[in-house]
């Protein structure tokens, strides 16, 4: 390997995806909620790094569950110096979704996939949207979705709801209903589980009314977030403001249509901006990014000469 080997990552909560340098991209597991993140990305590196060799290396790193506790590239890459580690970049995969999709642009960035995050980044401003977890937010997003489909297959089961073609589908996976909310409970994997109906949501909404209702709510919470931060950086005015929507969920079908016609209710003119690249991408550039871009200040740094 050449020396300083860019190690990029994109981490996430349904896979950990990994580049080194100009390699393809590998995949791990993603992250478990119930431990520390550091650590699992720590992990991660050295897999990497067995591969990589001795360095050294560079660690570029956009995640999810970035709390205010784990934003912390000087302990990232204290965890890391085994692995001839010699330098970190820790951002918020927020930040690596909107370098991926639209580089240093101003605009906005929809990224749903197991979760669901919106960045607006204008000339001054920055705006998160959403981005709050299963437990309280990531509305639009393919857990959410999951649950809605859960709940709705519930729903029909106790006679609240309508029938829905949704409930074979859940039944192979929670043969017996009315033990499936006690074995989500008590699986460490649940998070992974819920999202995975998702996909299966979205292929039945051209034939089935309550999952076509589940992906056109969720398009139209993705556009809100959207549109909210549209007008929190300032760019309400334009007839076609730039606006990416990226991430499994809006990849195509039922939820990025229904997205993509909520926002052209409110800007007639909408086309979504064609995404340049992945999250991965925006990862491997985080070491490029003008210290004058917006995001700069969000983005953690450390190397192994601050520490010394």
């Amino acid at each position: 390997m050449t020396p300083d080997t860019v190690i990029a990552i994109d981490s996430g909560q349904t896979a950990i995806k990994v580049r080194l340098g100009s390699e393809q991209p590998l995949s791990f597991p993603g992250l478990r909620a119930n431990s520390s993140l550091l650590p699992q990305l720590a992990d991660v590196v050295g897999k990497v790094a067995e591969h990589a060799g001795p360095g050294p290396h560079k660690v570029y790193v956009g995640t999810c569950g970035l709390t205010r506790r784990d934003n912390d590239p000087v302990q990232l890459l204290r965890l890391c110096e085994q692995y001839g580690v010699e330098s970190v970049i820790l951002a918020h995969d927020a930040a690596t979704s909107f370098l991926g999709a639209i580089g240093d642009r101003r605009g906005v960035v929809v990224a749903a996939g197991t979760g669901a995050i919106t960045l607006g980044v204008g000339v001054e401003t920055i705006a998160r949207i959403d981005g709050w977890g299963n437990v309280i937010g990531d509305a639009g997003g393919g857990y959410w979705i999951g649950r809605e489909a859960l709940d709705a297959v519930h729903r029909a089961h106790d006679g609240r709801g309508p029938e829905t073609s949704l409930t074979p589908v859940v039944e192979r996976r929670f043969p017996d209903l009315e033990s499936a909310y006690i074995e989500l409970q008590t699986d460490a994997d649940w998070v992974r589980i819920v999202a995975s109906f998702a996909q299966q949501v979205a292929s039945l909404a051209a034939q089935d009314t309550v999952a076509a209702a589940i992906c056109e709510e969720a398009g139209r919470q993705l556009a809100h977030s959207a549109a909210t931060a549209v007008e929190r950086i300032g760019e309400a005015r334009q007839e076609n403001p730039v606006i990416s929507l990226v991430g499994g969920i809006l990849s195509g079908g039922a939820v990025r249509q229904s997205c993509v016609e909520a926002l052209q209710e409110r800007w007639p003119d909408f086309a979504p901006f064609p995404a340049q690249g992945t999250s991965l991408d925006g990862a491997a550039a985080l070491g490029k990014l003008d210290p004058t871009h917006p995001l700069f200040g969000q983005i953690g740094h450390a190397t192994r000469a601050d520490r010394q």
